[in-house]
């Protein structure tokens, strides 16, 4: 029975060496093992900050994340993210280098990859499709250097299809016309840090989660937000040249459940209408605004709102009781009463 035991945890123990054998020796491989007596395996690869030129690193054939952050990389060419093991990735890290530059087809092979972090680069721009054919779910973008961003990022390049036309009795000629592009499925973008000056037209995509903190946006027009009606998080806190929202600026947002607009300084003025058409957003945030104290009014315009934030100590619930609640697409109900912290703060 010993000597049995011993081959066991022997063998045991060449199965988890052999599960991190391919890892790079500046990396840390992490194995996670899954199904029916952990038959199916996934590395998480770690090679943050292994510094200048060592990136990228050959990877164990089943990594789902790799972490290549803080490397110093500077271009991401065609070929780099191409290798074996790179394939099959569902999570990619590329924050915190000194990105200026990424080939059209830099992530053409990535073709499970769902969630893709750029932040903190130096990136302009990118390419028009550049990410055409990923499963994209999640996408940050922030701490950039954009000042426009195109729709055509975020959607699959048109291309031309061969169809068969017939042009006589017995003849038929092989033509191409375009395909129409097609947006993907990214839910959540964050695009916070950047040099935006207005808010991007990100039509047809079916975002719940938008961040657009810290850009240059100085006013918020009327329908602004009209093509994005799955929002259910939206974020435009400090924003410093921001002084104006048009009333219906948010009217298209009819899923939004948490809106914040705090550390936005210079805006002095809310009318109620800039909140119509949320009727289910339940979280307002307004702190460090100089806009408060806000009219009753507003809250004909949110019916279902619950919390109002208007300061670092001053809040204001809607609820039976004052005190925490839970997020339900919903309106309030009818004897559910408005506490605040501080008097004065709602009129």
């Amino acid at each position: 029975m010993a000597a049995l035991l011993c081959l066991f945890f022997s063998l045991l123990g060449l199965a988890v060496m052999g599960a991190v054998k391919n890892c790079h020796p500046q990396c840390r491989c992490e194995v996670e093992s899954f199904g029916l007596f952990d038959s199916f395996s996934l590395t998480k690869v770690d090679c943050s900050g292994i510094g200048p030129g060592n990136a990228p690193v050959p990877i164990p054939l089943d990594t789902s994340h790799l972490d290549l952050s803080l490397n110093s990389i500077t271009s991401i060419s065609d070929s780099m993210l191409s290798g074996p093991g790179y394939t099959t990735l569902v999570s990619l890290d590329l924050s915190g280098n000194l990105i200026s530059h990424v080939s059209p087809k830099a992530f053409s092979k990535l073709r499970y990859l769902e969630t893709l972090d750029l932040s903190n680069n130096a990136l302009e721009d990118l390419s028009d499709g550049c990410f055409t054919g990923l499963p994209l779910v999640e996408l940050d973008l922030s701490e950039n250097r954009f000042k426009d961003f195109n729709l055509d990022l975020l959607t699959t390049r048109a291309q031309d299809v061969p169809i068969m036309v017939d042009l006589s009795r017995n003849l038929l000629t092989s033509v191409s016309r375009k395909t129409p592009s097609h947006p993907l499925n990214i839910k959540s973008l964050m695009l916070a840090g950047n040099q935006l000056r207005k808010v991007p037209m990100l039509n047809g995509i079916p975002l719940q989660y938008l961040n657009l903190d810290g850009n240059l946006i100085s006013s918020i027009d009327a329908g602004a937000f009209d093509s994005m009606t799955e929002l259910v998080h939206l974020s435009l806190s400090s924003l410093s040249d921001l002084t104006l929202i048009q009333p219906g600026a948010f009217r298209g947002l009819k899923n939004l459940q948490v809106l914040d607009l705090s550390n936005n300084s210079r805006l002095k003025t809310l009318s109620p209408d800039v909140f119509s058409g949320l009727v289910s957003l339940q979280e307002l945030n307004l702190s460090h605004n100089p806009v408060t104290p806000l009219s009753r009014t507003v809250f004909t315009q949110m019916p279902s709102i619950k919390s109002i934030a208007l300061g670092p100590n001053v809040h204001c619930w809607k609820t039976h009781k004052q005190g925490q609640f839970h997020r339900q697409i919903g309106q309030a109900k009818p004897n559910d009463i408005l506490t605040c912290d501080n008097a004065g703060m709602i009129l």
